[in-house]
């Protein structure tokens, strides 16, 4: 019997992976917040399931003594040393094709709750009442016609792009990485980065985190966005820089930006773009939130099925679906 440990997010029991690996595998739920508590507890493991709360790092994959596979429950795999698990020959995998539309309906939530000004209305309201009229809200544009600008052109970026489009927006994209006339086929043209931000009224960020995405939005690319635009990002904390856009929000450098993500999850009390966030001004328009855009009740059920299915296609020998780690797979190593 082989077994597998989901090393964070979920408390036991796991019934769903322990009935899908029925006969095949025992789970064990660790409940790990750090990669130090996952020495010791994972050496044995035949496979890991990791979540979002947590690293598997070279210091842990180390330690793995008959580690076949490490499946990321959720589309990011950036806490995950995929060279390191390459050279040791442990597949690493990752669940794609969940939580498509969640995501890109949080990035439409925070769009229109910036662009409409619902938080900043509802904190200058809540003790004065006054003016109740349309002086509370103002100014708030007409988003038909505006233009969004999607960086990077994947599933869930694609998705809200079509969602943007439904609302009568015009969507540019970037994406250097896209297959030629994909662009074509969502029909949102690709632009330079530098023009998708000077043209834009909206930048949603929908990119994986690598060396070429980290603070991918900076101080620079910043000040290449409208005064009137808004900034959204459901992707990854790092891909901004937080201190630069804490003082472009402070300073009405851009006129809002709704962020689900940050580079340090629980945040900590001194991370700007917090402290800025809890001083609760309705002058500045900042919506924050607990890294939910992944969640909803059917979207967590297929995220788990999915990588207990990966995981037990692995054990039993047989080709995974979603390897992201290829590149680095040593043949001589692969268990």
């Amino acid at each position: 019997m082989f077994r597998v440990c989901i090393t964070d997010f979920l408390a036991a029991p796991a019934t769903l992976e322990s009935d899908l690996l029925k006969g095949l595998a025992t789970v064990d739920c660790l409940l790990a917040h750090h990669p130090s508590e996952l020495l010791g507890r994972t050496d044995e493991a035949d496979a890991l399931i990791v979540f979002h709360e947590t690293s598997v790092t070279s210091e842990v994959i180390a330690r793995l003594n008959r580690c076949k596979a490490i499946v990321r429950g959720g589309v990011g795999y950036d806490n995950i040393d995929l060279e390191a698990a390459g050279a040791r020959g442990i597949r690493v995998c990752n669940v794609p094709d969940y939580g498509v539309d969640e995501v890109a309906d949080h990035a439409l939530m925070l769009m229109l709750a910036c662009s409409r000004g619902l938080v900043r209305t509802e904190r200058s309201l809540i003790h004065s009442l006054r003016p109740w009229d349309h002086h509370a809200v103002k100014p708030v544009p007409r988003l038909v016609g505006k233009t969004m600008g999607i960086i990077g052109l994947g599933r869930i970026g694609a998705a809200t792009a079509l969602r943007a489009r439904g609302l009568r927006m015009n969507v540019i994209a970037y994406d250097p990485h896209l297959r030629p006339g994909l662009d074509k086929v969502f029909g949102v043209p690709q632009v330079s980065l530098d023009t998708l931000l000077a043209q834009s009224d909206v930048v949603s960020v929908h990119t994986p985190l690598t060396p070429e995405t980290r603070h991918i939005i900076n101080a620079r690319t910043l000040g290449r966005m409208k005064p009137t635009a808004i900034l959204v990002n459901t992707a990854r904390g790092a891909v901004v820089d937080t201190h630069a856009l804490a003082e472009a929000l402070a300073t009405g450098r851009i006129a809002g930006a709704g962020i689900d993500v940050l580079p340090q999850e629980p945040p900590d009390e001194s991370e700007p773009l917090i402290r800025l966030w809890r001083q609760r001004d309705p002058v500045v328009n900042l919506i924050v939130t607990p890294h939910t855009a992944f969640f909803s009740e059917e979207g967590c059920v297929e995220m788990r099925t999915k990588a207990a299915e990966e995981v037990a296609r692995i054990l039993r020998g047989e080709a995974p679906r979603n390897c992201v780690n290829p590149q680095f797979l040593n043949p001589q190593s692969l268990r």
